[in-house]
């Protein structure tokens, strides 16, 4: 059951997250997303089944620190955004955003809530929330394609150079797995002090 209460919290993370994507790229003037029917929380018009459901099972019951997966990403159309130079840079940045924004929400009920009304299970779910929510926007503002925070990257790259951006383009998922299987407890190291920083206590504790 408590397998079952973690994919159920990451899955609606992810759908937020890519929700975000979509309803600020509509603002911006591409309503792609809106025709596809993508602007929506029915986790059904987002799942992708191995990166929702069946790659963070796995992680799960290998018991891996390292907890994550995707939805079918919203599709976008940048040549719609009324703002060429920076539409890319917002609409990447809502989906790392939105995740903050719900961890700082439950970690600050967690920290704020009397005692009394906060249950084991309450505080379990809470803190799940906050954690996932975190490890999404942490490692989707990393500065590597196809992460968010590689659309950050470019849009403030100059032009001389160029020659950064065709290098992560060709190597970045390579890169991607170095930091996922070398680099990756300096990220938990950074989420946990994210966490005790908004809740008040270390993870989990």
């Amino acid at each position: 059951m408590e397998y079952l209460f973690i994919i159920i919290i990451l899955i609606f993370s992810i759908v937020i997250h890519e929700v975000s994507h979509g309803a600020v790229a509509n603002l911006l003037g591409d309503p792609t997303a809106k025709h596809a029917g993508r602007l929506t929380l029915n986790p059904i018009k987002h799942l992708d089944p191995m990166g929702s459901v069946i790659l963070p099972l796995l992680l799960i019951l290998i018991k891996s620190p390292f907890l994550f997966g995707w939805a079918k990403p919203v599709p976008i159309n940048p040549y719609n955004f009324r703002d060429q130079k920076y539409g890319s840079a917002k609409t990447a940045l809502a989906g790392p955003a939105a995740n903050l924004i719900l961890a700082l929400i439950f970690g600050l009920a967690l920290r704020f809530l009397p005692a009394p009304i906060v249950s084991s299970g309450l505080v379990f779910m809470f803190s799940y929330i906050v954690y996932i929510n975190l490890l999404l926007a942490i490692f989707n503002l990393l500065p590597i394609p196809p992460l968010d925070g590689s659309h950050l990257l470019y849009t403030f790259l100059p032009y001389s150079m160029e020659n950064i951006k065709v290098f992560l383009n060709q190597f970045g998922i390579f890169i991607l797995f170095f930091i996922i299987f070398f680099l990756f407890r300096w990220v938990i190291l950074i989420i946990n002090w994210l966490f005790a920083l908004i809740v008040g206590t270390p993870l989990f504790s």
